[in-house]
């Protein structure tokens, strides 16, 4: 009886074990998690390869910094010159795009500054700040921080001079920014994907959008294993091939919140 346990017990450190295996983590922004993309994905490639995907939600910064450590698999972010310099520094294997979206501007409806319709970002920024109206800046070193800060560059103005006045940043992810916003009923730059799936919007309305500036590209990296021995490269690989494939290129197109599609693929096949 004593052996059968023991026999039993083997199996099941076994089993666990091999679970342990087959699970992924996958440092990402929190756009992707708080616009109930993975939700909906991760599910699906789970079912087709096996794999489970621990997913850490946090700006784009972060999730790069957590790859330099080694504490994940994979990285998939939205702020190129990031991930560019993230692969000059040997801490990732190759580079894929794998969708895009687009930033958006909103505010409140009342719209203080005058920007609702003007198409330029630079010139709805310059009159943001010329009104000294409420804007709510993430200020996390996300994709979504470092597209507005070379945003404000563009439109020759130094946000520095407006901190705590018009200008607040809160160090946190999309979904509470937004939050903030609406309550405060100020202007912040966000990702159309959180924006449509953000339910509470109060007197909050897109203003400005369509600027070819306010693209926004998202990567997908598996860290570099011969520099972290931990990285599961194989189930990392995995996850990474079936994003790009056509079935999880399809999967992300038929990901859509009212109707309406929050992300478009764009892999290279």
């Amino acid at each position: 009886m004593r052996k059968m346990t023991a026999i039993g017990a083997v199996l099941l450190w076994s089993t666990i074990a091999f679970a342990q295996d087959r699970t992924i983590t996958v440092a990402s922004t929190t756009s992707t998690e708080q616009s109930g993309l993975f939700g909906y994905l991760l599910p699906l490639f789970s079912r087709d390869a096996g794999i489970e995907v621990k997913v850490v939600a946090v700006g784009t910064g972060q999730a790069l910094d957590i790859g330099r450590r080694g504490d994940a698999d994979v990285v998939f972010v939205h702020d190129r010159p990031a991930e560019d310099k993230f692969m000059s520094e040997g801490q990732g294997v190759k580079r894929f795009d794998v969708m895009y979206n687009d930033f958006v501007i909103v505010g409140p409806k009342s719209d203080p500054a005058k920007i609702a319709g003007h198409k330029d970002v630079a010139e709805a920024l310059r009159r943001i700040a010329e009104a000294r109206a409420p804007f709510i800046s993430r200020g996390d070193k996300s994709g979504t921080h470092a597209a507005e800060l070379r945003l404000w560059k563009e439109a020759g103005v130094d946000i520095a001079a407006g901190k705590d006045s018009w200008y607040r940043e809160i160090g946190q992810g999309m979904g509470p920014a937004l939050n903030m916003a609406s309550s405060s009923n100020a202007y912040l730059l966000s990702d159309r994907g959180t924006w449509l799936s953000f339910k509470n919007r109060g007197e909050l309305a897109i203003l400005t959008e369509g600027d070819k500036r306010l693209f926004n590209q998202y990567g997908v990296m598996l860290v570099n294993p011969a520099t972290h021995s931990n990285v599961k490269a194989k189930e990392g690989q995995a996850f990474i091939d079936w994003l790009v494939s056509p079935k999880g290129q399809d999967a992300i197109a038929g990901y859509k919140v009212g109707g309406e599609q929050l992300f478009f693929p764009n892999a290279s096949h």
